[in-house]
């Protein structure tokens, strides 16, 4: 395992309010990461413009549009998607209507879509809030399995969850993991967290880290010490030996 290759399972999320803070961002953080998140924040602010340019620039762009509508409007929201040469598209997990939807508009597009599971932030209580009476990991579980069937590439799930979501799909099922932290670090408003170094070993393929890189005094920095993480963990090497 090379620092490069450990540096492809890293996605930086581009979570802030203009284009502009995104770009002195993605400047700073130079060849260090290769992987960007562009979400819905961005996506109304000029977004689209921005993923195109990444994309010139030889970045990876996952687009975290977490589509849910009715069918027609989802596969067709897919197709124009696929025409802006981005990895990772998502797409709520609710039903299999949706689901199958997103895959008719990726026809043979290249893009991965991924099915967001439960958000990182919800609860048991908000899922009670909301008419559930499954457990986050059982959703979880429950969401990833119908993903997997209507043949998406993947899923959005916390650490948490990887290893169950895994054993239920197999090797080559894309597992794309927000709500990372460094040990000790706070975890602002996300309720399940994980470690970079727990969450790979879980079965994550990519981790997804926003605020404690994009708001870090070197951004730089933070972003070589989570693929160190990342390098760390797929080689063996124990923690901090670097």
């Amino acid at each position: 395992m090379t620092r490069a290759s450990a540096q492809d399972h890293l996605i930086v999320a581009l979570d802030m309010p203009t284009v502009e803070e995104a770009r002195r961002l993605v400047a700073k953080l130079g060849d260090t990461v290769s992987f960007y998140k562009v979400g819905l924040e961005l996506l109304f602010a000029g977004g689209l413009d921005l993923a195109r340019d990444l994309r010139r620039q030889g970045k990876r762009v996952f687009l975290d549009m977490k589509l849910l509508d009715i069918g027609n409007t989802v596969e067709r929201a897919v197709a124009n998607a696929t025409e802006l040469d981005v990895t990772f598209l998502t797409v709520h997990g609710h039903d299999t209507k949706t689901l199958k939807a997103a895959v008719s508009g990726r026809g043979d597009g290249k893009v991965k879509l991924l099915a967001v599971t439960v958000l990182t932030n919800l609860s048991a209580d908000d899922l009670r809030e909301q008419g559930s009476t499954f457990s986050p990991a059982d959703l979880v579980l429950r969401r990833a399995e119908l993903a997997y069937a209507a043949g998406f590439d993947g899923v959005i799930a916390s650490g948490q969850e990887a290893q169950r979501i895994r054993a239920a799909t197999g090797p080559g099922f894309l597992i794309v993991t927000p709500g990372i932290r460094l040990p000790g670090s706070t975890t602002d408003d996300q309720e399940r967290v994980m470690t970079p170094d727990h969450a790979i070993a879980a079965g994550a393929n990519h981790i997804v880290v926003g605020r404690p890189i994009t708001q870090a005094d070197d951004p730089k920095a933070a972003a070589e010490k989570f693929i160190a993480h990342i390098h760390d963990t797929i080689s063996g090497t124990p923690s901090g030996k670097h």
